[in-house]
């Protein structure tokens, strides 16, 4: 008779989890089933920091942020089949409750499952700061949150960044379990936190996986409350591996010169980084051989062999005669080359005026990497502020809502198609609008899942 599993009714172990990937990693490092450090420090060798005096990033009570997100909860999540649209046919989910117990829950069902996360989390002004967690029981808890919408988090209490730190950092923790290996994280802020957000983000994310600190201009007019006038906020970016391949923007370009494949601009073929040389990317610096006298719109064909016609050689140097490097190995540039077909060749060559030559590939590109620098009057605070208005008769049930259309480049960039996109500080569901609106748009069945604190309102306020 087939034996059914008995399940606890609790969220999935992340201690367990983690003993067991480092037990499969280094199996040699644990002794009747218990891990032996000084086994495992003698396996790291060298990786292992022993000084007693290193880099890192404390603040009191991070030790239980920690221990905070590898708790389990017992914890489930309620169907509202009655207050829902389309329960049978959407697959977007809407979910009320404290977000740090929502992360938990959903580990089970999406570990490994999200490709990518925009979070707009309190910005420490100070203010209201709803999320104060404890190792109270859940429901009690729960509840607790529910009638604590106005607590604050003045600069005067001696814990200022402190609690803001222990309220992000195991949020943040659970949030890169959902991510997938090629995921990313975009993560709104201001000047409160920014720092301190790069911080706990390099301790969870690693940091090498920054990708960027994108600069929106959400007020060109700037908020005057101090000596300088803030104009912008900031847009931090992660990725959970360097699997991850952002996706580039399209530009608006008219192409100068046409072939028989369709317009392109030249672009210089070398790598301009001053750092790469011979010595370090011996596999880029090769030699092109030019033939001068099969000239079209003063281009000519190249080759990566040495003939009577192609005779000229040209290495990868730089104004000043120092070496540099190509930006193509030598089997992408074979690739390119119709050396004796210039109009279909991707790879050409064009004389200086001093007489030497570059090397250029046909570019025929018609998207960019994402700028630093958001300044597009669309990016604008008003922009949502507006949007909300025109959405509700006039009225602004939120205050300073997110620009659609700064988060739905944010998804553009970071997710595909078919791909789930995760909010946990949903607010005024900016991000499901956002992604509605970019599947309208370009045919995508991009999915969201928002999470929220419910906030009671009061029973003669128009919001309720």
């Amino acid at each position: 008779m087939e034996t059914i599993e008995k399940l606890d009714g609790k969220t999935l172990n992340l201690v367990k989890e983690n003993i067991s990937a480092l037990k499969s990693l280094f199996p040699e490092a644990f002794s009747e089933e218990k891990i032996d450090f000084d086994k495992l420090r003698l396996l790291l060798g060298d990786e292992m920091e022993t000084s007693t005096e290193k880099y890192s990033f404390n603040w009191h009570g991070k030790s239980e942020a920690i221990k905070l997100a590898l708790k389990q909860s017992s914890g489930t999540l309620k169907p509202c089949v009655k207050d829902s649209k389309n329960w049978d046919t959407t697959k977007n989910l809407y979910i009320e409750g404290d977000n740090l117990e929502v992360l938990r829950i959903l580990q089970g069902a999406y570990r490994n499952k999200v490709k990518m996360i925009y979070i707009d989390p309190p910005y420490n002004t100070g203010k209201d700061f709803v999320y104060k967690d404890s190792f109270k029981d859940n429901i009690k808890h729960y509840k607790e949150q529910v009638q604590e919408t106005g607590k604050a988090n003045p600069e005067t209490a001696g814990r200022y960044h402190t609690n803001w730190l222990n309220m992000m950092y195991p949020r943040l923790k659970l949030a890169r379990n959902l991510l997938k290996d090629d995921g990313v994280i975009f993560i709104s802020i201001d000047d409160n936190e920014v720092h301190n957000l790069r911080k706990i983000c390099d301790d969870i994310f690693g940091g090498g996986n920054f990708e960027g600190l994108v600069i929106p201009i959400s007020n060109p007019g700037g908020r005057d409350y101090k000596q300088i006038a803030i104009t912008h906020e900031y847009l931090l970016v992660y990725a959970k591996s360097d699997l991850l391949e952002l996706n580039e923007l399209a530009k608006e370009i008219s192409f100068s010169k046409t072939d028989s494949l369709g317009g392109y601009e030249l672009r210089e073929l070398r790598n301009r980084n001053p750092k790469f040389h011979s010595g370090n990317r011996p596999n880029l610096f090769y030699s092109y051989f030019v033939n001068p006298q099969n000239m079209i719109d003063s281009c000519c064909p190249v080759s990566l062999e040495r003939t009577d016609d192609f005779k000229i050689e040209v290495k990868p140097y730089n104004s000043a005669g120092s070496e540099s490097i190509w930006r193509w190995g030598k089997q992408k540039a074979s690739e390119n080359i119709i050396f004796n077909d210039i109009d279909k060749s991707q790879i050409v060559a064009r004389q200086k005026a001093d007489g030497n030559w570059n090397i250029y590939e046909k570019n025929r590109r018609e998207t960019s990497k994402a700028k630093s620098v958001w300044n597009e009057t669309f990016m604008r605070t008003e922009d949502g502020t507006r949007l909300i208005r025109d959405l509700f008769d006039g009225k602004s049930y939120f205050d300073h809502p997110k620009s659609i259309e700064l988060i739905k480049r944010s998804v553009l960039i970071g997710s595909n198609k078919h791909d789930i996109i995760l909010d946990f500080f949903s607010g005024s569901a900016t991000t499901a609008h956002a992604v509605m609106k970019l599947n309208a748009e370009d045919g995508g069945n991009r999915r969201y899942i928002m999470v929220q604190l419910p906030e009671k309102t009061p029973e003669d306020h128009e919001a309720r």
